[in-house]
């Protein structure tokens, strides 16, 4: 890692262009040695894997409202935490960060380690996490790479091979370009860069510090990298959920095992879900009707197709599998996106069979 031009002239756009976000402290405070809170860098950074900053802000200010410091969430009850992640998906991140928070808590002191090594030995911290908190909250010399690096490296270099193959390269053209110094802020500056200059489609170059440098806008194909190797179409699994209210308003949920998909989340019961699942008898006695349409959802690695089943159940229904939480309890936003999807999609038969 070693001085560069191109470095400085980034962290100069930066301090004046650097986005205003609520983990963030503001390069003329960095400039002064304030650095940001490890707890914040890294609640942020776990909210957003694969996620936009859009979508994490509201979580973000849920989360540090409630649990202010890393000792507070790791006191937290599990399906509290479980319930403030529901609707941002991909929930082994919230099991992970209830594991790591603990560790921290309890067996460090509640302290952050603040090297790379010490970082990525707590669980659910990979490479780019360890990196991103190693250089943002402890201005460590560590290349932080994501998809918007990923970019901007691809586009200022030319690269022309496809990711992910280009991964390694495009790591190697970033780590020469980190500065020793102001390491966090150019870690920012450079997803900055990417995040709303350097975008996806139609990218500003004529506002982008870079552009004198940039082999791709010279070549007029900044447009198109990086390239990507075409991925194989998404399976479709199929399944049935079962939506079941009690006459005095509670409905039947149950909690997922606490590993696999949605692990540790309230739902519907249902089938398992796979392209041809076996028939599954309903949770409890009851007349059930089935819905027409179905939910659609699409997971990493499959797009789900959901069957629902939805009933009146007696006051004294006793269930095989799950349990009655009462209507006043209940709050369709603590469930996972496609369980919300489930509920509004039967709640007008509900309303109308009143």
């Amino acid at each position: 890692m070693c001085d560069h031009p191109l470095s400085d002239r980034l962290l100069d756009w930066y301090d004046t262009h650097a986005r205003t976000l609520p983990w963030r402290v503001p390069p003329e405070q960095s400039r002064q040695g304030r650095r940001a809170d490890p707890y914040r860098v890294w609640l942020s950074e776990v909210m957003l894997q694969q996620t936009t900053v859009a979508a994490v802000k509201a979580y973000f200010d849920v989360f540090t409202k409630r649990w202010p410091r890393v000792q507070d969430l790791a006191a937290a009850a599990d399906e509290d935490v479980m319930a403030a992640w529901a609707g941002l998906g991909y929930y082994a991140r919230a099991r992970n960060l209830l594991k790591c928070a603990r560790v921290i808590a309890y067996e460090l002191d509640g302290r952050f380690p603040d090297t790379r090594e010490g970082l990525q030995a707590l669980p659910g911290i990979g490479p780019y996490t360890s990196a991103a908190i190693a250089a943002i909250a402890f201005d460590q010399p560590a290349t932080v790479v994501d998809g918007n690096v990923e970019r901007v490296m691809a586009r200022l270099h030319a690269v022309p091979t496809p990711l992910p193959a280009a991964k390694p390269e495009l790591t190697a053209r970033a780590t020469a370009l980190t500065p020793p110094d102001r390491c966090g802020d150019y870690a920012q500056a450079v997803m900055d860069l990417g995040a709303t200059i350097c975008t996806p489609r139609n990218p500003a170059c004529s506002l982008c510090p870079w552009r004198a440098d940039c082999a791709a806008h010279a070549q007029g194909i900044a447009a198109e990298l990086p390239r990507k190797t075409r991925k194989a179409p998404k399976p479709i699994r199929q399944g049935t959920a079962f939506v079941g209210r009690r006459v005095d308003g509670a409905w039947l949920l149950e909690r997922r095992p606490p590993s696999g998909l949605l692990g540790g989340m309230l739902g519907w019961p249902g089938s398992d879900w796979a392209e041809d699942p076996a028939p599954t008898p309903p949770p409890a006695s009851g007349h059930w009707t089935p819905l027409t349409g179905e939910v659609r959802h699409t997971f990493t690695h499959f797009h789900l197709r959901l069957r629902l089943q939805v009933a009146h159940l007696p006051d004294t229904s006793t269930p095989s599998r799950g349990q009655f939480i009462s209507g006043d309890a209940f709050d369709p936003d603590d469930l996972p996106t496609v369980m919300a999807k489930a509920f509004h999609l039967s709640r007008d038969w509900f309303d109308g069979s009143d």
